[in-house]
């Protein structure tokens, strides 16, 4: 037995839930006498939107595969050998449930080396190799390909990438080495780190072949045929693969440089797993890949014990699997059908939200307002929208037309509404105005009809307060932008009943929303987090600290933005707004800025100018700003700012706003862009200590998003 056997044997242990993947070697004859051909398929038996993964038993299902064509090839019975997927996956890496279970380095380190010994075995055999990308291809399922000597992709691949440095590892099975010496350094940054850390940025086969990680590019629908094809005509040598020449150079080190420049903006230097990445492939410039290959398993194992990957590995579990079963929704099947959908208002977020309802739901949708021009400009934003789409090739002629003829203004809410199913308000944040249009609606909609608001932190309970029937009103809080943000906040007021609550979930899936159920309690779940987290921020800022200090402490968090950045994407009279409406029901915990309430005052729209192309404290506002003497280090003001969060959380969950701390960290997810690495904020918390020191103890159990107790 081979020692890469007894490895893999020895780790299969540690992964009892494996869905093994099989590799199926069969043997064809290809044209122009190119001689007898064998090809491994990957193939886990599970439908076609299964993903195929590698843990132990299926990388010694790919060992038993090779060594049956090491021999054939050995014995010269075989003049290549091929590895695809089953259809549209090739595969997508390792067993991410098997590795979260593991609790010991050497365990983590087994994995690596596990990987490397099987994979590696390709580009050692006697005859060529050749990988071809039929289908999505992530992590481990992009480097066994680069294993192999050569590579053909399918244009019809949705998606293609290395996102470990995204879930805090680094590719580990050869990617780090392998593909800057293939494509070079600065492309090869720009898979593992740049993409990874913009939100696990995802390839298509177009870029994959432009990059160079693929040497032929075919269409999907025969794209093995032709691959097979174009491989037969490499081995008789009448196509000649031609390879740039990779820059060892200064090209080399810049990259590099480039490469910590975007983790430093990104992470700020909290996370590890970037400048592990970035480490190997500066060493890699010597094209030493036994080396290169040999700290990929050290930094695997040391990656795979630390926090970073637990908190990734529970982010990623969070939005693909409890995100697609909501804690607390009701039963599906008292939900209603939606026919037809009626929004109140017609300025820039109903009309976004109009488009989204037409989009996904492709039912009639119709805007009211106070008066003709702005109706006409909310409905003219949608049809300018579905050209856009159509001029991008997103839709075609047909389904444009299809979409403007949907889509319809009115002044009158009974001719709009009396035939809606489904009614949205997005109106003025104030509770008087809101109820106005709740009671509007409600005489001309409907019995059946739900109605919803967008509110961002009013009572739903207190709008729905007046109304004959306020069991149909619900929460649906969008954040923005509403199309590109997943987050559904959806509020459960006192008198909700179970159907209209069963309509909102079955309305939010349609839109393809992250939805999570938030009881009715004051800004929800976002908004409250992060006006106590910026309202602190404001606090040490009002009390002496210096803008900058402030702003810097929060960077090891590795947020998408700094606070006051955010605070300007957010509108400072909106974050105003919800910082008067926290005080009145919280007055104990947040406070409200005398010098945000200035700057709103003078019509500013943030702190900051962009003359230089960098931020820069506004000097207007700089002289609106009334400070104390208390300075506060970074350090201080990192510690306060988190014991405020961490407060505030422990509190919500007390109060029941959601299930689960794991709703929390969905919600700062899918909803304010907090990072993978951090798994939201409850796992860093408790990593920190953070939890502990304010609350006496964690908010998640040992081994949720950390090491196996």
């Amino acid at each position: 037995m081979s020692s890469t056997t007894e490895l893999l044997k020895g780790a299969a242990e540690l992964f009892p839930g494996e869905v093994v993947t099989q590799a199926h070697v069969r043997h064809l004859d290809l044209p122009f006498g190119a001689g007898r051909f064998a090809l491994i398929t990957l193939d886990n038996g599970l439908d076609h939107t299964k993903p195929t993964t590698f843990g132990p038993q299926s990388l010694a299902n790919l060992n038993a595969a090779i060594d049956q064509v090491e021999k054939e090839a050995a014995e010269g019975t075989i003049t290549g050998v091929g590895l695809t997927g089953k259809p549209f996956i090739f595969a997508v890496g390792a067993d991410l449930k098997g590795v979260e279970l593991l609790g010991r380095h050497e365990d983590a380190l087994a994995i690596g080396k596990g990987g490397h010994d099987v994979f590696r075995r390709l580009s050692g055999l006697a005859v060529p190799t050749f990988a071809y990308y039929n289908g999505a291809a992530m992590g481990g399922g992009v480097e066994v390909g680069l294993h192999c000597t050569y590579r053909t992709v399918s244009t019809a691949i949705p998606a293609f990438s290395l996102p470990e440095v995204f879930l805090g590892l680094v590719p580990g099975w050869g990617g780090c080495a392998l593909l800057p010496n293939l494509i070079g350094a600065d492309r090869a940054v720009s898979v593992i780190i740049e993409n990874s850390l913009n939100q696990n940025r995802q390839l298509k086969g177009k870029q994959v072949f432009e990059l160079g990680i693929a040497d032929a590019i075919f269409e999907g629908a025969d794209f093995l045929e032709q691959s097979l094809v174009w491989t037969a005509n490499v081995l008789k040598g009448s196509v000649s693969v031609e390879r740039a020449e990779v820059d060892r150079g200064d090209a080399w080190d810049a990259a590099v440089a480039r490469g910590r420049a975007i983790a430093d903006s990104k992470v700020h230097g909290a996370a590890p797993a970037a400048y592990r990445a970035l480490d190997i492939i500066a060493a890699a410039k010597d094209g030493d890949l036994s080396a290169g290959f040999d700290a990929e398993d050290q930094a695997l194992a040391d990656l795979i014990m630390g926090g970073e990957l637990r908190s990734g590995i529970y982010a990623f579990n969070l939005v693909q699997k409890r995100a697609k079963r909501p804690a607390g929704a009701p039963d599906k099947n008292l939900a209603r059908p939606v026919t037809k959908v009626g929004v109140v208002g017609a300025g820039l977020m109903a009309s976004q939200l109009a488009l989204l309802f037409l989009r996904r739901l492709e039912v009639p949708v119709v805007l009211t307002d106070i008066d003709q021009e702005r109706v006409d400009k909310g409905v003219g934003y949608v049809h300018a929208e579905i050209e856009k789409l159509l001029g991008k090739g997103r839709i075609n002629q047909d389904k444009a037309n299809r979409l403007k003829g949907l889509v319809s203004g009115v002044l009158d809410k009974a001719e709009g509404f009396a035939d809606a199913d489904f009614i949205i308000e997005a109106v003025f944040e104030e509770i008087g105005v809101k109820q106005q249009v709740f009671a509007e609606v409600e005489a001309v909609a409907p019995a059946h009809a739900i109605l919803a608001t967008n509110t961002s932190s009013l009572s739903v309970t207190e709008m729905a307060s007046k109304l004959k029937n306020p069991e149909r009103v619900v929460g649906f809080h969008f954040f923005n932008p509403v199309a590109i943000l997943p987050l559904l906040e959806i509020v459960r007021g006192e008198q909700t009943d179970d159907a209209s609550l069963a309509t909102a979930f079955g309305v939010a899936r349609k839109l393809k929303k992250t939805a999570v159920l938030v009881k009715d309690a004051p800004a929800f779940v976002v908004n409250r987090i992060l006006t106590r987290f910026m309202g602190e921020i404001q606090n040490v800022i009002d009390e002496g600290t210096p803008v900058e200090v402030a702003e810097k402490a929060v960077e090891p968090l590795g947020l998408p933005m700094s606070p006051l950045v955010l605070l300007e994407l957010v509108g400072p009279a909106i974050g105003l707004h919800v910082s008067e409406t926290l005080n009145r029901a919280f007055p104990e915990r947040f406070t409200v800025s005398e010098n945000l309430a200035a700057v709103v005052k003078a019509g500013k729209r943030g702190f900051y100018v962009y003359d230089s192309g960098a931020p820069v404290l506004d000097p207007e506002v700089a002289a609106l700003l009334k400070q104390g003497d208390t300075v506060l280090t970074e350090e201080q003001t990192r510690d306060r700012v988190l014991d405020a969060v961490a407060q505030e959380i422990g509190l919500m969950l007390e109060e029941g706003v959601v299930a689960e701390a794991q709703d929390i960290d969905l919600c700062l997810i899918t909803g304010a862009g907090w990072p993978f690495h951090l798994g939201g904020i409850t796992p860093y918390l408790d990593r920190e200590g953070v939890s502990q020191r304010v609350n006496g103890k964690p908010f998640l159990a040992q081994g949720v998003a950390s090491v196996p107790a």
